[in-house]
């Protein structure tokens, strides 16, 4: 049995929306949260996708921030595979998950499975950090994810920052 807590700290508030790149300008021009590291993340970079324990591919783009030590994930779906697409269909735009710390990650997916508590959406990112989405949706009304983080992982170079450098000093002037 892992130590209690069996989440150690929140790392991550994750929403679904329609559109990243609206949500990213209204995140910034409305309330100045951001800047945004974006990622489009597929079959291409992301490997042993799995859907409650089935090889799916699935594609998403997502924008990243940091705001007060927490990680927000604004997550646009590509296609209709992924969890985050059944979130938008069932529920619309809004809050889809937490991430968290743990110890130890099988350890913990494999007591989680003793209480019941499966595995939605898992994969592994083209630099080996591994993710799993967890449905702990009974117990705290929301999916929470999991990682299994390499030693010396980084976050990769994002494929664009909203907004822009150049934007952003120019909003400074």
């Amino acid at each position: 049995m892992p130590p209690r807590p069996v989440f150690k700290s929140f790392l991550q508030v994750g929403l679904v929306v329609n559109n990243l790149n609206e949500a990213m300008k209204r995140y910034w021009e409305d309330l100045g949260i951001g800047p945004w590291a974006i990622y489009t993340m597929d079959s291409s970079n992301v490997k042993n996708m799995r859907i409650r324990n089935q090889k799916v591919d699935y594609a998403m783009r997502v924008g990243f921030c940091t705001l007060g030590g927490m990680q927000w994930e604004l997550i646009e779906p590509l296609d209709d595979q992924s969890i985050y697409a059944e979130f938008l269909k069932k529920h619309g735009p809004g809050l889809h998950h937490v991430a968290v710390t743990v110890e130890d990650y099988d350890q913990t997916i494999a007591f989680l499975r003793t209480r019941g508590i499966d595995i939605l959406q898992a994969g592994t990112t083209k630099d080996g950090m591994d993710f799993a989405y967890l449905d702990t949706q009974a117990v705290m009304s929301c999916i929470t994810e999991i990682y299994k983080i390499p030693p010396q992982w980084k976050f990769p170079p994002p494929e664009e920052i909203y907004p822009s450098l150049a934007e952003q000093k120019k909003e400074k002037e």
